[in-house]
Formats: C-alpha cells, structure tokens, sequence
C-alpha cells in the first residue's frame, strides 16, 4: 500500500452528524441492560424498579424506542415499525 493511499482512507467519509443518522428510522438493535443502567442512560424514561432486566429496542442513532421486558417483545415492536434489526458485537 502507498503512502498516499493511506493517508486518504484517514479523511473520514462521513462527519459524525451523517454518521449519527445513518440507517435512522430503517435500522436498530436490542440491548439487554439493568433497570437502574437505564434510567441511568436514559433519564426521561420512566423510573424502574431497580434490579429488573430489561431490553431496549434502539435506533441507529443511539436513541431508545421501546422499554421490553423480554427480547422478543422488543424484536416484536421493531418487526410492527419496520425496522432492520441488526447485531452488534
């Protein structure tokens, strides 16, 4: 590879705003979290009783959806809006 190869894959392709909104209202994920990491994380959801498991349903952006208490009622709700879900790892 060439010098000059590098350094243009070290211009970025798309500014964080872009990159933020990529796949936004197309794609999300499911994130098993504790209730107390989510009003934590998320203090304008609703208080929850401390020591809960739940699931959030979150869009491309980084943005909650939907409190679940199972996955498949997360996965469930992104299925009724269309969404793509994807896998993180």
């Amino acid at each position: 590879m060439q010098k000059q190869d590098i350094e243009t894959r070290r211009a970025p392709l798309l500014t964080p705003e872009q990159f933020a909104n990529l796949g936004e209202g197309m794609i999300a994920y499911v994130r098993e979290m504790r209730s107390e990491d989510v009003n934590r994380l998320y203090p304008q959801a609703p208080q929850i009783e401390p020591g809960l498991t739940i699931f959030v349903l979150i869009g491309a952006d980084g943005s909650p959806i939907v409190l679940a208490d199972s996955e498949e009622g997360a996965i469930g709700n992104a299925r009724e809006n269309d969404l793509t879900m994807v896998s993180l790892h």
